[in-house]
């Protein structure tokens, strides 16, 4: 159960709630079979009774990013890159994540770009680094303010982009029902902060093909 509750709106660097302040096991479970039951089921038939055992492997899954060390994510540069120092930018990451207001998810896809300063970071670990903040109860805007402040704090680039692009259950199975709409949050520091031409690339380079 390590990692699956904590409180929202860490930073990069903060640690999720202590094993002290936690449900124990039992406690977690009992309160899936008191959902269930809220619902209008039995928790105790035959599909149902080993439930509140599988709910909490899936959160162990489902909301590892508690226990993210988003510092060694980012921790290895590389600084033979042929002189390299122009725009980094992966795109199209895939990402799952939960609103934290009605606990149903919500996914799309990031594009996180990069001016280096002295150095890069491995391609994968932007991609570790959206789901370490993705695999948590979540808003899309808190998520964005999270992924670029991490690369600031860690890479200290001489800017960096970030636009998340996400669809939300929460507003397609229920309430409005507004299925196939999509979310767009973005956040730009350093040479991206004010309307200029990498600000223009980086909107160029995320809609390109292939």
């Amino acid at each position: 159960m390590d990692g699956i509750l904590g409180p929202q709106r860490l930073s990069p660097a903060a640690k999720p709630a202590t094993q002290s302040a936690r449900p124990s096991l039992a406690e977690a479970e009992q309160a899936v079979r008191t959902l269930l039951a809220y619902a209008g089921e039995d928790p105790g038939r035959e599909g149902l009774i080993d439930t509140p055992s599988r709910v909490l492997r899936a959160y162990e899954e489902l909301f590892a990013g508690y226990s993210a060390d988003v510092k060694e994510i980012l921790s290895k540069t590389f600084f033979e890159v042929g002189g390299y120092t122009d725009i980094v930018l992966v795109k199209d990451i895939p990402f799952f994540s939960h609103c934290e207001h009605h606990m149903v998810p919500f996914f799309g896809k990031a594009h996180i770009a990069y001016l280096p300063h002295e150095g890069v970071i491995g391609l994968s670990k932007l991609a570790r680094l959206t789901d370490a903040f993705a695999r948590r109860f979540q808003t899309q805007e808190t998520m964005t303010a999270q992924i670029i402040d991490a690369l600031n704090e860690h890479l200290n680039p001489r800017g960096a982009a970030v636009m998340l692009e996400a669809e939300h259950l929460c507003m397609t199975m229920r309430g409005v029902q507004a299925h196939g709409a999509m979310t767009v949050t973005q956040r730009f520091t350093g040479v991206f902060a004010e309307e200029g031409p990498e600000r223009r690339r980086f909107f160029e380079l995320i809609r390109q093909n292939g």
